[in-house]
């Protein structure tokens, strides 16, 4: 079965190589690439390599190479047919059928690239011609020089209704040059004209570099200023990157960041100084599918947008857009121009290094929402910083990926109680107490005090011991990080000692084992009585943060604080066992165990300001 060329292609995009590969073979990271153990021959050194934003894998120990098809008919015994249908059925698609209908429409497709092609050289040629005069003295006065108009595919649309028209027509039918956005039909369909009349053309690719449609620049006052080529079957404005196919080689051959700027000319300025990742939108705010398109380039994008309040309106625009798209690992960064210059201009006033510290400037996409959030307006009342509060929780609940939603939650936390902090101490009466995302201000005591993140309520030590189990029973993933801390606690109750064994030999088994897997693996084992009273309303009205509902970062937080605080109330009862064992036995070995004793409280006592008692 014969599939069009345009369908595989887009089935190639929309199918993560990265994913499939990772359910044969444990890939790890390594700059713009995954490595890992190749699946078609026995190794022990890694040296199969996926390339993500080329869609490619190589081994290079046996030599297998391919595309995400041939992966999955390679590893999956699939045939050619098998393995697409498998892809398309997770990438959503609906396979086309092998009809006469769509075997045209392929054709058509080749031959609309034939036409753009062609229309490609007739712009160029033009350019040259004497009536392409005004359009040349434009670029040179722009700064452009021969080889980068030449290099660009820069051209020219004569101001004729019929130019290019009459250059094509006898080799391409009109309904062609009419579907590939060459042709515009008039009001009545009675005629066709010219679609760039009397502007400057940009040559449009694709992300293999194959020219797909045109922008225009007038030269004189008509309007539109700037005009793309309507969307046919080989253009979809809000998915192409002008520049695109440079900036991708760019990437793979790490020449440089990936820079996201708002015309043409900055692209094209950027580029010939050595900026080889830039990138445009195409006269609008980026889209979804763009920043997904971004993504597969580099993961953290810089978007370096003009100093003025409509390049400020557009990042905002975009920061909206990619805020529910967030993922582990993949962001934009917001780099801001000076006032009055744009890409383009700052290059040529102020040379290359005045770009380049401008882009070490650029901010993470979460500070620049901070600072956007804040100067909404003041936050020097109650009200307005419960608003301010209200907005970022609302744009942190925004973000669909839980993991970065959590971050995100956090960071905020820690910015309004900062900001807030410093508000006190210019002599304000509110401050903050970051407890939990969603809390408010509260009015701080008339005497000063040590302001410091809040900590886990103060428990018997038998208590606290409930509350470390039952965080790690609903929220088994934190052991993980805290599972060397908790097999060091001396439980005060048998079962408590022998329940923490059993949950950490059952991570060392299975890491990523969830909570409800978690108690029914403890219920099978005798468990069942110890977790029923761990988790009883008795303990969990102690710890919200350690019922099941909770986030994961309160959890985390709440667990290191209450192991904080038992640790605390055991250490006099070891510091005397210690100076019991010093009088008995004068060693060096008894002082530096009771030195490291008093060392360690002292560091908590600076990490919570001595308030856990």
């Amino acid at each position: 079965m014969a599939f069009p060329p345009f369908f595989l292609e887009e089935l190639r995009r929309r199918v993560s190589l990265a994913n499939v590969v990772s359910r044969r073979v444990k890939l790890l990271r390594r700059g713009r690439e995954f490595t890992g153990l190749c699946p078609f021959h026995k190794e022990k050194t890694p040296s199969f390599s996926v390339v993500e934003d080329k869609g490619f894998f190589h081994c290079f120990g046996c030599g297998a190479h391919g595309d995400v098809i041939s992966f999955a008919m390679q590893t999956g015994n699939l045939s050619f047919p098998e393995a697409v249908e498998q892809l398309a059925r997770e990438a959503g698609l609906e396979v086309p059928k092998s009809t006469p209908e769509e075997r045209e429409r392929a054709q058509r497709q080749t031959t609309l690239r034939g036409a753009i092609e062609a229309a490609a050289a007739y712009f160029e040629e033009q350019l040259h011609a004497p009536g392409g005069r005004e359009a040349l003295a434009y670029l040179v006065k722009r700064g452009l020089d021969a080889d980068t108009i030449l290099r660009f595919r820069l051209g020219y649309a004569p101001d004729r209704r019929d130019g290019l028209k009459r250059a094509l027509g006898k080799e391409f039918p009109e309904p062609l040059l009419v579907e590939a956005g060459l042709l515009r039909k008039s009001e009545d369909e009675r005629e066709s004209y010219d679609y760039f009349r009397g502007r400057v053309i940009f040559p449009i690719a694709d992300r293999g570099g194959r020219i797909i449609a045109f922008g225009g620049r007038t030269l004189g006052d008509g309007q539109p200023k700037y005009l793309n080529s309507p969307d046919t079957p080989l253009f979809e404005k809000g998915r192409v990157l002008y520049g695109w196919a440079q900036a991708r080689a760019a990437a793979g051959g790490g020449r440089g960041p990936v820079i996201v700027v708002e015309g043409y000319m900055d692209v094209i300025a950027l580029q010939r100084s050595g900026f080889v990742g830039a990138v445009a939108p195409l006269g609008t705010a980026l889209t979804e599918r763009q920043i997904e398109e971004l993504w597969r380039i580099a993961p953290e994008p810089i978007l370096c947008f003009d100093g003025d309040t409509a390049g400020l309106r557009a990042a905002g625009r975009a920061l909206d857009r990619a805020l529910p798209l967030l993922k582990p690992g993949y962001t934009l960064q917001f780099a801001t121009l000076p006032a009055g210059e744009d890409p383009d201009t700052l290059v040529l006033r102020q040379g290359v290094q005045a770009m380049r510290e401008t882009l070490a400037r650029a901010r993470p996409m979460a500070e620049f929402l901070w600072d956007r959030e804040l100067s909404q307006g003041p936050a020097d009342t109650p009200e307005r910083r419960a608003a301010l509060e209200r907005r970022l929780e609302e744009r942190a609940h925004a973000i669909a990926d839980r993991t970065v939603q959590t971050h995100y939650q956090r960071f905020f936390r820690e910015r309004l109680y900062e900001f807030l902090r410093g508000s006190r101490s210019k002599g304000r009466e509110w401050t903050w107490s970051p407890n939990r995302f969603g809390h408010g201000a509260q009015r701080s005591r008339s005497e000063p005090r040590t302001e410091r993140p809040p900590q886990a309520p103060l428990i018997q030590p038998k208590r606290q011991e409930q509350v470390l189990l039952a965080v790690i029973i609903n929220h088994p993933s934190l052991l993980e990080e805290v599972g060397e801390e908790l097999a060091h606690i001396e439980f005060l109750t048998p079962e408590h000692e022998a329940l923490s064994r059993e949950m950490l030999h059952m991570h060392g088994a299975n890491p990523d084992l969830d909570a409800g897997a978690l108690q029914l693996h403890l219920a099978q084992n005798g468990y069942a009585g110890t977790v029923d009273s761990l988790l009883a309303p008795q303990v969990l009205t102690h710890a919200p943060f350690a019922r099941r509902e909770a986030e994961l970062e309160a959890a985390r937080l709440g667990w290191r604080d209450t192991h904080t605080q038992l640790l605390r109330r055991r250490r006099p009862q070891q510091v005397a066992e210690m100076e019991r064992g010093l009088a008995g036995e004068m060693t060096e070995e008894w002082w530096a165990r009771l030195k490291a004793l008093h060392e360690q409280r002292e560091d908590e006592d600076r990490t919570t300001g001595g308030l856990i008692e």
